[in-house]
Order: C-alpha cells, then sequence, then structure tokens
C-alpha cells in the first residue's frame, strides 16, 4: 500500500483565477493542489478547461430551469438552445483534461 501524496501548502499553489465561480475555484485549488503544474501553458490550459466547465454547468443550469425543450416563437416545442453549447463546452473540459493527462471525470452537476 502506498502512503498518501502530501499536499503543498496552499501558499505554494497558484490562485485560482478571479473570474472563475467558486465551484471551479474549488476544483482549481484541488487539481493544483494534487498535480505540479511546472510551466504557464499548463495553467493557461487548466484555466480553459475549468472556463469550459463552468460554462456547461451554467448551461446545465438554464436547461434544468427551463426545460429540454422550449416553444419557439410559433409555440412549437424545439430543443432548448443551450443543449449543444453545454454538450460543446464539456466535450472542450474533457479534452483540455486528456491533453494536461488528468483523470478528471468531468461531471457538472
Amino acid at each position: 500500500m502506498t502512503p498518501p501524496k502530501p499536499r503543498r501548502l496552499a501558499r505554494d499553489l497558484a490562485p485560482a483565477p478571479a473570474h472563475l465561480d467558486k465551484i471551479e475555484g474549488v476544483l482549481w485549488s484541488a487539481i493544483v493542489g494534487d498535480y505540479k503544474f511546472g510551466d504557464a501553458a499548463s495553467l493557461s490550459l487548466l484555466t480553459a478547461a475549468l472556463e469550459a466547465r463552468q460554462r456547461a454547468r451554467r448551461c446545465r443550469e438554464a436547461v434544468d430551469r427551463d426545460g429540454m425543450a422550449v416553444p419557439d416563437r410559433f409555440g412549437q416545442l424545439k430543443p432548448h438552445p443551450l443543449l449543444m453549447a453545454e454538450r460543446d463546452a464539456r466535450a472542450a473540459f474533457l479534452a483540455a483534461m486528456r491533453l494536461l493527462n488528468l483523470d478528471i471525470a468531468g461531471d457538472t452537476k
């Protein structure tokens, strides 16, 4: 059995970008606490990944609030327009996680 990795001190961690919501900020802190990012490019990619996760989560919240189908101007039900944005944002998040070689589930709920 291998001992758990020691977590780095909070003062040694790169702070979460201010524009990220609290949920993604907490995930940022957990990721940079568990993994070593030695270059600005990796932190930039992590930022882009968490921006995409935040976008996917916000889209999911809107779809949950409005419903999967919304009426168009003629009253016909159409798929919620944010469904495609959520899908694309989730795919961007997962692609960035793969590029960083991180094993993150990507649950946006």
